[in-house]
């Protein structure tokens, strides 16, 4: 063997070690991360305000009901809850949400009720249920964005349907049923109330919504996570109430209503005889994580009986936090702010004007988190490019204050 210098000159050179991520893991890309890895970090002297991340918890006087606290304490303290659940949920806590969303026209019985490791989770259950690899489902556009982080991590095909700021974001109901002439719809996704655009649909606006649900026989999936956070003689109308009646599945949980997005308990409820291959799905499906939080599912009955009074205290709180934002940026030139009617958020559109001195809503916000400290979120996370969502979580007075500095901000761009 020749050698050089006394060493092997055929000696292999050693080779670099790649794992490369699987074709799941590259379809997995949540836009709102997307976004927000770009917005840089903020240099101003001034105290940080966000109004970016939906989290009531994350703001003083958004605390749960004592009843809750006490209801886990009870559950932490006797000691047998400790131990896996069945994977689709406590027979008491699927029994205890069974009972709370029944209506009178409707009855559900325990085996409609699968529990999930929060309203997220019950999103990928019902979307992986209805759809598979190729087939459709109808997202709106603005809409939150882990709907597409999920399809595209299952390979669902997204059609998005316009949502009309015009007409306080209803549906544009003729582009869906352009949609549905044009391709296999496996499922159509409604948000009410909605994240990020903070609407709330009439009563005749949903029925019309299932009429043509069941004229294109198109399951509903309805993200009703935000129920009864409503506000200014806006009501909250269940989709599961109204006819006609088409295989509806209502997916919901304990983290806004109860103001706990960290317990991590969510459901998927299923309304309408035509859904039990799909139960028998879902019940498949719960499997792979083997259930939700066994603590919070055994408090879960107790939880449900939480006064309503509290829920409107909370309503009212949002309301005037909401309202009083949405009055002072109305009076901002280059901002037109569309008056919300519930859930934590608002959407403010820029002005060409604005635009033009910005670039884009991402440069906007970057801008705005650089200059003034306050972080907002570009409408282009949420499929609205020339707008920025507000949430409506933080205390007044900081509410105040982040509007009185987006106001000079604005102002700075325009003189």
């Amino acid at each position: 063997m020749n050698s050089v210098n006394g060493k092997s000159a055929n000696i292999e050179e050693e080779l670099e070690w790649i794992v490369e991520r699987s074709d799941t893991a590259k379809n997995t890309l949540n836009p709102i991360r997307r976004i927000v890895d770009r917005l840089k970090v903020f240099t101003s002297e001034k105290q940080f305000i966000s109004l970016g991340l939906g989290d009531p918890a994350a703001f003083e006087g958004f605390s749960p009901h004592p009843a809750v606290i006490e209801a886990v304490h009870q559950v932490l303290t006797d000691g047998k809850s400790n131990g896996y659940c069945p994977a689709v949920g406590s027979p008491l806590a699927r029994t205890a949400i069974a009972q709370r969303y029944s209506y009178e026209s409707v009855v559900l019985s325990e085996e409609d009720v699968f529990v999930t490791s929060g309203c997220s989770g019950a999103l990928d259950l019902a979307f992986s249920a209805l759809a598979g690899p190729g087939q459709s489902i109808l997202l709106p556009q603005p809409g939150f964005p882990l709907y597409e982080t999920l399809c595209h991590n299952k390979g669902i095909n997204i059609l998005h349907y316009p949502l009309l700021p015009e007409a306080s974001w209803s549906i544009d109901l003729e582009q869906v049923g352009i949609l549905a002439k044009q391709h296999k719809i496996a499922a159509w996704l409604i948000n009410n109330p909605s994240n990020p655009c903070g609407s709330v649909y009439s009563r005749e606006h949903l029925i019309h919504c299932k009429e043509l649900a069941k004229k294109l026989k198109i399951p509903i999936i309805a993200d009703e996570i935000y129920e009864t956070l409503t506000f200014d003689g806006h009501q909250f109308v269940p989709m599961a109430t109204l006819q006609p009646e088409v295989p509806l599945l209502t997916v919901g949980g304990l983290a806004k209503r109860f103001l706990v997005p960290g317990w991590r308990v969510g459901w998927v409820l299923c309304y309408g005889t035509a859904l039990d291959d799909i139960k028998r799905a879902l019940g498949d499906l719960a499997t792979l994580i083997l259930g939700a939080n066994s603590l919070i599912q055994a408090a879960i009955p107790a939880i449900l009986k939480v006064p309503e009074e509290h829920h409107q205290m909370i309503n009212g709180h949002v309301a005037e936090i909401a309202l009083t934002a949405y009055s002072l940026l109305s009076k901002i030139e280059g901002l037109q702010p569309l008056k919300p009617q519930g859930a934590f958020y608002m959407m403010v559109r820029l002005s060409p004007s604005i635009i033009e001195r910005t670039r884009d809503d991402v440069e906007f916000c970057e801008m705005l988190v650089d200059r003034e400290a306050v972080l907002c979120l570009p409408g282009t996370i949420f499929g609205a490019p020339g707008f920025v969502r507000i949430v409506c979580c933080a205390p007044l007075p900081q509410i105040i204050d982040a509007c009185a500095r987006i106001a000079s901000f604005c102002s700075s761009l325009l003189n």
